[in-house]
């Protein structure tokens, strides 16, 4: 029988650990002293690989005494993060006044591989060879990539596009820092550097899985259609006939509230499994819809259509949005996946206490689905995370990276 050896504390100094503080102290120095003294006792003595820094935009400019202090405190440790106008940590949401959120694991068996990379660097999407320099680990290595990005100075979706096409399959979640209002306004960290612009990543492979939920707060109304024509992003017929034609018979046959949401909350759900036979309107890609013509009847989507593509017209409001989010945790429950290790958050501006009127609503639902976990995060100026196999850059979404081990425990372990 294979056994497992423990330390004297009873831990597996195998196993993959997290930890997860949150500081509303307004000092950034006693925040930090604060967080890192919980993660240090959270972890029983593990010494961290890594620590996710998230700070509120009253703490953006002493990020560099935190990234300081952090490399000081926890010198094994590889440090990420960046500024958002709200921050997750502990399961708890701060969407206001000063807060740092600090996320740390232990990571035996996982390499973890941080890079920078500006505009000016970005490499052309189809140039494979250049992301593998950018982001330092080659594919065969089965990486999983944290991505954390400024929206004033980098092309977040060329970005995301350039790493799937470098890196198929291969989960990658995040966000844009919020908070600021220009360019410069937010801060980004990677290791004991801090940055005003381009993106920051960091690459996980080896001893680790993780899993993404992706909810983007919609419900489907009517009935599923397939895309007859479409220019880009513009939807010219829809079952062959004209869009706007099949908006408004949609109209006619809503109740009074959806009448209401129709109005202003309205958008396009994109099924992204072309290949497949089963229709699944859970993993729709939520667009905008941007414009309409009335002589022609068609409408312009903030997304690229395909002939016989399926879509579906979807509504968004409170309740929408926690029973999406309720489902989808549900559906990961019914997997397996309960009480990850440890996990991340990657919320929109737009949802928190603003949309459901209580403090730590998605959290709070994280956990009674999936159980008590250490849970980390930011609000995001937009999230990334994937859909059918790609990744892309949502808005109004709740975006959950969920970390395990790769390798289960040999049977007979103990």
């Amino acid at each position: 029988m294979a056994v497992r050896h423990r330390d004297r504390a009873g831990n597996d100094p195998a196993a993959m650990r997290w930890a997860s503080t949150l500081s509303r102290i307004p000092d950034v120095a006693r925040a930090f002293e604060e967080g890192a003294a919980a993660i240090e006792h959270q972890l029983g003595g593990e010494r961290p690989h890594l620590l996710l820094a998230f700070a509120s935009p009253e703490h953006a400019d002493g990020c560099e005494l935190l990234s300081e202090l952090a490399g000081r405190r926890f010198p094994e440790a590889l440090v990420a993060g960046c500024t958002g106008l709200g921050v997750i940590g502990d399961g708890r949401e701060a969407e206001e006044g000063p807060a740092l959120s600090l996320t740390a694991a232990s990571l035996p068996g996982v390499e973890r591989t941080g890079f920078h990379v500006e505009m000016t660097s970005l490499p052309a999407p189809d140039a494979a060879r250049a992301w593998h320099e950018t982001a330092r680990v080659p594919p065969r290595a089965r990486p999983k990539f944290l991505l954390l990005a400024d929206p004033y100075t980098i092309d977040a979706l060329g970005l995301i596009a350039g790493l799937d096409r470098a890196y198929p399959g291969a989960p990658k979640f995040g966000g844009l820092a919020s908070g600021g209002r220009r360019p410069g306004e937010h801060r980004l960290l990677l290791g004991r550097e801090v940055h005003r612009s381009g993106a920051v990543g960091v690459a996980f492979s080896g001893d680790v899985e993780v899993d993404t939920v992706i909810a983007q707060g919609c419900r489907p109304v009517g009935t599923p259609m397939l895309v007859t024509r479409a220019r880009e992003g513009v939807l010219l017929e829809l079952d062959r006939g004209a869009p706007l034609k099949v908006l408004a018979d949609l109209y006619e046959s809503l109740d009074a509230r959806d009448r209401e949401l129709m109005s202003s909350s309205l958008f396009l759900g994109i099924d992204m499994h072309g290949e497949r036979v089963q229709y699944d309107s859970g993993e729709l890609l939520v667009r905008n819809i941007v414009g309409a013509d009335r002589e022609s009847g068609a409408i312009a989507v903030g997304a690229e259509l395909e002939p016989m593509q399926a879509v579906q017209f979807v509504l968004r409001d409170a309740h929408t949005a926690e029973e999406d989010l309720r489902q989808m945790l549900e559906r990961k429950r019914r997997s397996g996946l309960c009480r990850p290790p440890g996990a991340l958050l990657f919320s929109c501006t737009g949802r928190g206490a603003g949309l459901f009127g209580c403090p730590d609503h998605d959290t709070a639902l994280f956990e009674e689905k999936l159980g008590p976990a250490p849970l980390g995060g930011f609000f995001c100026n937009g999230e990334i995370g994937p859909v059918g196999g790609t990744t892309f850059l949502h808005g109004y979404t709740s975006a959950f990276a969920l970390f395990r081990q790769a390798r289960p425990p040999t049977p007979g372990d103990s």
